[in-house]
Parts: C-alpha cells; sequence; structure tokens
C-alpha cells in the first residue's frame, strides 16, 4: 500500500509541475515579469547588492531555477542549478550549509547516519536528460561542508515522507 500512495503522490506532483511549466525569463525583465511568468518563489535570498529568487522543484522534482536581481529588481541571471557543472563549484571546508542553500534551495531530504557526525543533504537532479541521479552533501557538525557525493537513484529507494 505504501508503495501505490508514493506513485500516487509523485504522479499527482508530475501533474501539477506539468501545469506550472516555466516560461522564458530572460536578464532586463522586471521582478514583477518574473512573479508573473514562474509564480511566487519558493523561497528569496539576498546575493551581493540584490535578490535571488529560487524556484525549486525539490523534494519530488528534479529541477531548481535562480533568478538573480540586481538592486533594480532587474533580472540579471538565470540559470537551472542541478547539474553536476554546477554541483562541483561547492568547496569541501570552505561552504557552509548556508553558502549551499543560497546556491541551490533546500535539499529533497536531509539525512544522518551513524558513520558520520553530522547531516548529509541530498538533491534530487537528472544527468543529461535520461539518468536519475542524486547529490550529496556531507555537512559537519558545525554546518561546513565536509565532503559531496553523488550516485545513481534507483526508483522505490527514496521516501518522500518518511
Amino acid at each position: 500500500m505504501k508503495i501505490v500512495k508514493t506513485v500516487f503522490r509523485l504522479a499527482a506532483a508530475a501533474l501539477l509541475m506539468a501545469g506550472c511549466a516555466f516560461t522564458s525569463v530572460l536578464p532586463g525583465m522586471s521582478r514583477d515579469q518574473v512573479l508573473a511568468s514562474y509564480g511566487k518563489p519558493t523561497r528569496v535570498v539576498p546575493v551581493g547588492s540584490g535578490t535571488r529568487l529560487q524556484y525549486s522543484r525539490q523534494p519530488a522534482g528534479q529541477s531548481v531555477v535562480m533568478v538573480d536581481l540586481d538592486a533594480a529588481d532587474k533580472v540579471v541571471a538565470v540559470r537551472e542549478v542541478m547539474t553536476l557543472r554546477e554541483f562541483l563549484r561547492i568547496e569541501p571546508g570552505k561552504w557552509t550549509r548556508e553558502d549551499v542553500e543560497r546556491e541551490f534551495g533546500p535539499p529533497a531530504r536531509v539525512d544522518g547516519v551513524a558513520s558520520w557526525s553530522g547531516d548529509i543533504m541530498t538533491y534530487r537532479w537528472r544527468e543529461n536528460n535520461i539518468q536519475d541521479m542524486f547529490f550529496w552533501v556531507y555537512l559537519d557538525a558545525g554546518n561546513r561542508v565536509q565532503r559531496t557525493g553523488q550516485g545513481m537513484e534507483i526508483p522505490g529507494r527514496m521516501h518522500l515522507n518518511d
């Protein structure tokens, strides 16, 4: 029964997300134009002298779009961050949990295991639009990134509501 509920939830989330497909947002557009196109962001964070609008589809989805606005609320950058190229920017020993969440949004899940003293943040992404993947960020007890890793997502192995 648990599998049926999980499949149903994932199907419902996919249908909901299909209806919320992003349209083009381009540099120079206003914040109001972004909101009209993408809707309310999942999170708003300060960056430099501007603001970042985060549009995350975690935990069920595999996309996180960042829209960076300057001090005048004009778009300066739009990018999908659930890619290996973006994940490789994380610097173990330097980045903190706050840095990771500013750059990637909240994770799909946060876990702990006996063999690791801190949290493990799990992000879901899709490699080359083919393979479902996980990207893990291992934090120490002080919330500093100590290492990262990636692996294939095996269907049915991640329970979103554990």
